[in-house]
Formats: C-alpha cells, sequence, structure tokens
C-alpha cells in the first residue's frame, strides 16, 4: 500500500505555522493596558452574581440522565422508522423486545422512586393529607388529625345517616 503523506504533512505545518502567526499578532496588536476590571469575570454582557457554588438536588441530575437515555433511544427508534421496510419482520421483533426492555427499565425506575421529586418531609405531609381512595383532603383531615376540631356530622357519610350541609340528618 502507497499511500503520499506529503500533502498532509504541509498542510499540519500551514496549520500550525497560521495558529502561531495569530497568536503572536494578537500579542503584538492587543491592548497592554491593566486596570481594575481586567479580570473580572463577564460572560455575554452580565456581571455574575452570587456564588458559583450553587447546589442542585439529585432529582434534577437524576432526571436529566434519563431524559438523555431516553432521548438516545427515541433516536434509535427514528432510525428504524426510517428503515422499516429494509427491516422487514425481524427487525419489528427487534425493536418490540427494544420498546419492552425500555419499558420494563421505566416501569424499574418508577417503582424505585426514581422519578419522585418530593422530599421524604413532603412525601409524609402528601401521605397524612390522603384519603381514603387517595383523594386529597386537604381540609378536613388536617383538621381532624390536629385534633382541632371534629365534627360529629362529619364522621359518617353512608347509609341512612347521610347528612345535609345543613347538618341535618335524614333520606335524601
Amino acid at each position: 500500500m502507497n499511500i503520499d503523506l506529503w500533502p498532509l504533512l504541509i498542510y499540519t505545518i500551514i496549520v500550525v505555522v497560521l495558529i502561531c502567526a495569530l497568536l503572536f499578532a494578537s500579542t503584538m496588536l492587543g491592548q497592554k493596558r491593566q486596570d481594575h476590571a481586567t479580570h473580572d469575570v463577564y460572560e455575554s454582557g452580565v456581571l455574575p452574581t452570587g456564588s458559583a457554588q450553587l447546589k442542585i438536588a439529585v432529582p434534577f441530575y437524576l432526571t436529566a440522565i434519563l431524559f438523555i437515555i431516553f432521548d438516545l433511544e427515541a433516536a434509535f427508534l427514528f432510525a428504524w422508522a426510517i428503515s422499516i421496510r429494509e427491516a422487514g419482520w425481524l427487525g419489528f421483533v427487534e425493536v418490540t423486545v427494544f420498546i419492552t426492555i425500555l419499558l420494563a427499565g421505566l416501569l424499574y425506575l418508577w417503582k424505585a422512586g426514581a422519578l419522585e421529586w418530593r422530599t421524604l418531609r413532603q412525601q409524609s405531609d402528601l401521605a397524612n393529607l390522603k384519603g381514603e381512595g387517595g383523594v386529597v383532603n386537604v381540609g378536613r383531615k388536617a383538621a381532624v388529625s390536629d385534633g382541632s376540631h371534629k365534627d360529629s356530622h362529619h364522621d359518617d357519610h353512608h347509609g341512612h345517616d347521610a347528612h345535609d350541609a345543613h347538618g341535618h340528618g335524614g333520606a335524601h
């Protein structure tokens, strides 16, 4: 195999000489004056405020990673959709297995709590607010659990002892 590498070598030399010439010209022609703001951080016309040591919650990163993973998988599915005729039934079976694995992974992440943004305290507070059937009862259960007020006509809404809005019993 006889490959002529002279053009690549000449191109590399030209690029290195050009870079060195531009750096030299920049240092010779550039501004030499320095004042108190010379070394300040200045990006996009906005002066920085606050600390660079910003703490970001772990769920943010986890959600970002999950987004990247599922976004890449969508790109694979898009490529499969373009070549669906060439892939045939074998391609269909393969993409079905692929989607099944994706759904199993998503179900695992969901059950593991990876998609939950609430803190443990927020989860506990929400669990205390949920009533029967998962309905959130903000006013009634919170007041009853505090012991601050408990009305006897709010305790039983089933059967014949149901009360109307005024607290009167009887059949409706």
